[in-house]
């Protein structure tokens, strides 16, 4: 058991140092610095930022202790059962996708702005714009909810892969909070009041559910 601590220990610090470093050049005084001193080569940033994040990501996966403890492993038919809701997500995943820019995303808007000189420092590495529309009306963080579902489902769970799901899970919501505080100095009282209004990552039927069991 001394063992299996001390790797989960170690899985979660580092995953804690990859979540302290995407937070820091995420931030918007990194990033106005950066276009301080380079202009709008700043354009080229979120794309860098995200190969940094996909590299780190795998390294981090794939380098941490791998506990070889089976928490549960699912019996015929509930191991098929379980891939329903993991397919939910997937699909919620997707659907969200259609609200969302994934070029803007990647960087790769970015660049071509950059390339046809149409690139405006003062949005830094992304354009925002603020619409609450499809899932986005149902929760402020889909994209985080639909990911939740489709990892916490399986068949199969390992100390490791629980380990992993536990600080996704923790930085999620951590960087919700990083990436509102941005939002709500961009769209001011409009973004306050989707917050008052909407949930963070789980929606309302959760909300509901809490509710009722309160009472």
């Amino acid at each position: 058991m001394i063992k299996y601590s001390v790797d989960v220990l170690i899985t979660f610090l580092i995953f804690g140092v990859f979540a302290f470093l995407h937070s820091l050049l995420a931030s918007n005084r990194i990033k106005k610095s950066f276009a301080n001193k380079f202009g709008d080569l700043i354009a080229f940033y979120r794309f860098a930022y995200v190969l940094f994040a996909i590299i780190s990501f795998w390294m981090i996966y794939n380098f941490a202790p791998h506990e070889d403890l089976i928490i549960y492993d699912l019996p015929f038919p509930f191991d098929f059962l379980i891939l329903v809701p993991q397919f939910l997500g997937l699909a919620g995943f997707l659907w969200t996708l259609k609200y969302f820019s994934s070029k803007e995303f990647l960087g790769i808007n970015q660049i071509v702005r950059w390339r046809s000189k149409e690139y405006n420092t003062a949005d830094l590495d992304e354009e925002l714009y603020f619409r609450i529309e499809g899932p986005y009306k149902f929760c402020r963080h889909p994209l985080y909810f639909f990911s939740i579902i489709f990892l916490l489902f399986r068949p199969e769970m390992d100390l490791f892969y629980l380990n992993f799901l536990i600080c996704i899970i923790a930085y999620f919501y951590i960087g919700s909070i990083y990436e509102e505080k941005k939002l709500t100095e961009k769209f001011g009282d409009e973004y306050v009041k989707y917050q008052k209004n909407t949930p963070r990552i789980f929606p309302f039927f959760f909300k509901s559910l809490k509710t009722r069991f309160v009472k």
